[in-house]
């Protein structure tokens, strides 16, 4: 399903024609390019990349100049940029498959190069599901990472916080594979569906979304339909 690339700003609330209040996050997501179509006689699906964002370009090497520090787009993006008719490379670039809408026969929406995908394509009170990539949380333990109970406070505890046992040591006197232990918690891929579109404000290129999303202020999320 064609979907867009998108800015998380944050939540707020609006209200419906009932005056029920409805928590949403606000998703910004301006005009995205097609950069690139893939068709079904090329690799066996459709789909399209889109870009969003713009990156910084280097100055050409002349004297006296100097290119200031900080991350440019290499040659590779710039020419993959120029082929699509744009100025600058995008910043974010996501493939969105156009052949998986639900249902046999479905009719597979047709895109070119250099056409813009905008926020229009969804309308007031359609499902779409939303992916992005969740707040870092660093090293955990247990207790955060997996919801562990943690162990009694009193009655002289000291493990309060601590896992516990993690394997009997007759048998199998190891401790097997995929045990709940501490580690990195968060920074992972997450998609979340069945999210209902409360609002569509074109002129601003915002999408009001009920409910909460994977990601920190600013994050780039990724709006799909959902059949």
């Amino acid at each position: 399903m064609i979907g867009i690339i998108g800015k998380k700003l944050g939540m707020t609330q609006i209200f419906d024609e009932a005056g029920m209040q409805v928590p949403c996050t606000v998703v910004e997501a301006t005009p995205n390019p097609v950069t690139k179509v893939v068709t079904t006689e090329q690799a066996g699906f459709a789909a399209v990349e889109l870009g969003y964002g713009a990156q910084r370009t280097a100055r050409e090497n002349k004297k006296g100049e100097r290119t200031p520090k900080g991350a440019r787009a290499t040659k590779a993006e710039i020419g993959h940029a120029k082929k699509a008719g744009l100025e600058a490379a995008p910043a974010v670039l996501r493939s969105f498959r156009l052949d998986d809408a639900p249902g046999k026969g479905a009719e597979i929406p047709t895109y070119s190069v250099g056409d813009v995908v905008k926020v229009d394509i969804f309308a007031v009170g359609e499902m779409v599901k939303v992916t992005g990539t969740t707040k870092g949380r660093g090293f955990q333990g247990v207790v955060k990472r997996h919801g562990f109970g943690g162990g009694p406070n009193t009655h002289g505890n000291t493990k309060h916080r601590r896992p516990g046992s993690i394997g009997p040591g007759t048998d199998p006197s190891r401790v097997i594979k995929g045990k709940r232990m501490p580690g990195h918690y968060g920074a992972e891929r997450h998609t979340q569906g069945n999210l209902r579109v409360e609002k569509i404000d074109a002129e601003r290129n915002l999408i009001y979304i009920r409910g909460s999303v994977a990601g920190p202020t600013n994050g780039i999320v990724l709006v799909r339909k959902q059949g």
